[in-house]
């Protein structure tokens, strides 16, 4: 069994719609060999991503950089996993009420430090809130959980 792991900052009902858009999308039936855990960024940390095998994020936009909290998961687990977790796959949601510029370059600098694998653009889900959202962050959930399960990455 492979194991994904979504650190997903939520502070609100959009945001928590969203990760539980993608804990579906990666619990889908058709996805045998992968099991999945959704964490807040307060919740998890260096333990939760060396039982990983993938990682999928999501955070707020918040004054035009990460959200607090995903920025103090990075503080807290950077160092403890910097030598044992290069290559980890990884994916990026952003929930941008403007447009995500300034959050996807911050969290890009962290994963390029980390050395993690970008196996998807980060998806930046702009503007007034979309019904639409909703399913870009599911079927991101389910290309990362079969992926993992495909052993593509």
């Amino acid at each position: 069994m492979k194991h994904l792991l979504i650190v997903a900052h939520a502070p609100s009902l959009n945001t928590r719609v969203l990760s539980e858009a993608a804990k579906r999308g990666a619990s889908q039936d058709t996805i045998e060999q992968v099991t999945c855990t959704v964490k807040t960024p307060f919740e998890a940390g260096p333990e939760d991503i060396r039982a990983c095998d993938g990682i999928l994020l999501g955070t707020t936009e918040n004054l035009g950089y990460m959200s607090g909290a995903l920025k103090d998961f990075f503080d807290r687990s950077y160092y403890p996993i910097l030598e044992e977790k290069q290559g980890l796959p990884c994916a990026l949601y952003i929930r941008a009420g403007i447009d995500g510029t300034g959050t996807r370059r911050a969290v890009e600098s962290i994963v390029t430090g980390l050395r993690w694998r970008w196996v998807q653009d980060p998806l930046t889900l702009r503007g007034e809130w979309q019904d639409a959202f909703i399913d870009q962050v599911e079927e991101l959930g389910l290309y990362m959980a079969a992926g993992l399960d495909n052993g593509l990455f």
